[in-house]
Parts: structure tokens; C-alpha cells; sequence
């Protein structure tokens, strides 16, 4: 294909995913996987959630074991896959349809994993009580056990959540989950009709008042916790800016549902471009897009 842009060389692509670059936001910042997540790590790179982006958790995980040999050559064929036309340079939209390809697997994988877990009855449908039995069963039955006042209210209180984010799930209201409907309950973030509870948990999670909105303080506690009473990072800084500037729209100082919704589940945002971009950009790490021979050529 002519051009340069949004393309880079296959082998700088293997070299930057093989060793590892750059300072990510602090490991709570990571764990919180939510929609809005690869939007922020624009602006803030992580090799490990590349990897992650790049080979799906499961196999970024076996990747861990690896010399750094082993890595790159594994890493090698996988790059050969993606680069369709064999040209030595992966394009933008290449890339892009990829990671949606391990998005989607690791998505159906994690579920196929599970399910026989709740399908108690062998039926190919998972019923709201047999989910509930199997993750609730044994503190439903002996409440007494659960003398720990915060596993008591985590159990008090995930329920509950479960219960309303199984029946938004449940589309023809049956109270038994299709292998489609269950998908849509446990990864809520890829349906449509389960984004609402998306931003009502998210909500959830970061109102630590319980007051329907979450004001900046709140913001940045879901990200940092100043354990040590120092200053804040210059990160955290830049983040409070975002709230001020980007977050809170009406200027009311916190986000309400609408505005927690903007920020998590941005219009027209592709995860899967924005991640693509991203990899081309740290890639060509000299910013002039030559062509470099595969390793194994």
C-alpha cells in the first residue's frame, strides 16, 4: 500500500511488545477494567496492558513465563498473522481488527470456562437461582459464618447488584440466561442494552457517600489512595485538572449518571482503534516508517 501513515514496520511492533517501556499509572489505576479505561491509557502508555490488549489476559499471562527470546519469537508469528497482505508492515485497521478478534475470544473463552459451573442441571440455560446458589448458596445458608462486617456487606450488597444486572441481561425475561444473555451479564461492557449498568455501577463503586454523584475527591480515590500523606503525584494533578475541565460538564462541581456515561462510555470512541493507534505510534519509534526485514526472513 503507498504511504506512511498509520502503519508500522511488523518487526519494531514484535521489539516494542517484547520488552518492556515506559511508566504506566500505578497497578489500582490498571485493575479497574472499565469501558472508558483505554481512553485514559492514551495519555498514559502500560506495557502491561498492551500485552494484554494485544494477546488477551490468558495468553499475556503464559507470555509472563518466557525468556525474552521464547517471547519474541512467539510474538514473531502472531505478527506475521495480523500482517495480512505480507507487506512487513501492520496497518492501523489491521492491528484494530485484531485486538476486536482477541477481544471476542477471550470474551467467549472466559464464558465457555465457566458456564458448566452454573449450569447445574445440564439444561444449556443458566437459571437466576442456580447463578445465586452457586455464588451466594453457602452465605445464604449459614449467614452466621460471615461475622466479618465487611464480607457481610460485600455479599448484603452484590446480590442485589447481581439479581438487577441478571434481569437486565435476561431479554425475553424467561429468568434463564442463553449462552448469549449470560455473556451480556458477565461482560456487560460489549452490549448495548447492558450499559446503562455499566454507568450505575461504576456510580456504585466510586460514591463513597451515597449521595448519586461522584465529586472529585471521590474521582481520584477510586484511582489513589494517599496511604502516606505526601503530595499527590503529578498524574493525580493532571487528573483533577480532567475532572474540572472534562468531567464534570455542567460545572456543578461532581458527575452525575449523564456525565459519569460520557466519561466511561464516550460516544464514538473505538477501544480497539484507540488501542491500534496507539501500538503504531509507540512502535515506530523513530517516527519515519522504513521498511525493516522480518526476523525470519
Amino acid at each position: 500500500m503507498g504511504g506512511g501513515a498509520g502503519r508500522c514496520p511488523a518487526a519494531l511492533l514484535l521489539l516494542a511488545l517484547a520488552l518492556p517501556g515506559g511508566l504506566g499509572k500505578p497497578t489500582a489505576w490498571q485493575e479497574r477494567a472499565r469501558p472508558g479505561a483505554a481512553q485514559q491509557h492514551e495519555d498514559a502508555p502500560s506495557f502491561q496492558y498492551d500485552h494484554e490488549a494485544f494477546l488477551g489476559k490468558e495468553e499475556a499471562r503464559s507470555f509472563d513465563q518466557l525468556s525474552p527470546e521464547e517471547s519474541q519469537e512467539r510474538l514473531g508469528k502472531i505478527v506475521d498473522r495480523i500482517d495480512e497482505n505480507k507487506d512487513g508492515y501492520l496497518t492501523t485497521e489491521e492491528l484494530k481488527n485484531w485486538i476486536k478478534r482477541v477481544q471476542k475470544r477471550y470474551i467467549y473463552e472466559n464464558v465457555a470456562k465457566v458456564w458448566k459451573d452454573y449450569d447445574t442441571n445440564k439444561d444449556n440455560k443458566i437459571t437466576w437461582e442456580e447463578y445465586k446458589q452457586a455464588t451466594y448458596g453457602y452465605y445464604l445458608e449459614n449467614p452466621e459464618e460471615f461475622q466479618d462486617a465487611t464480607d457481610r456487606h460485600s455479599f448484603k450488597k452484590m446480590l442485589p447488584r447481581d439479581e438487577r444486572r441478571f434481569k437486565t441481561a435476561d431479554l425475553d425475561g424467561d429468568s434463564a440466561a442463553t449462552r448469549e444473555e449470560f455473556t451480556a451479564f458477565l461482560h456487560l461492557e460489549e452490549f448495548e442494552h447492558m450499559k446503562n449498568i455499566v454507568v450505575l455501577e461504576t456510580l456504585e463503586d466510586i460514591d463513597k457517600n451515597e449521595d448519586g454523584f461522584v465529586d472529585q475527591d471521590e474521582y481520584i480515590a477510586d484511582m489513589f489512595a494517599n496511604e502516606e500523606g505526601g503530595p499527590e503525584p503529578d498524574w493525580v494533578t493532571t487528573e483533577r485538572e480532567q475532572f474540572s475541565d472534562f468531567r464534570d460538564l455542567n460545572k456543578d462541581g461532581k458527575m452525575d449518571k449523564e456525565e459519569i456515561q460520557h466519561w466511561i462510555l464516550p460516544q464514538d470512541y473505538d477501544h480497539a482503534l484507540a488501542e491500534a493507534r496507539h501500538l503504531v505510534y509507540e512502535s515506530d519509534v523513530d517516527k519515519t516508517l522504513y521498511q525493516l526485514a522480518r526476523s525470519d526472513s
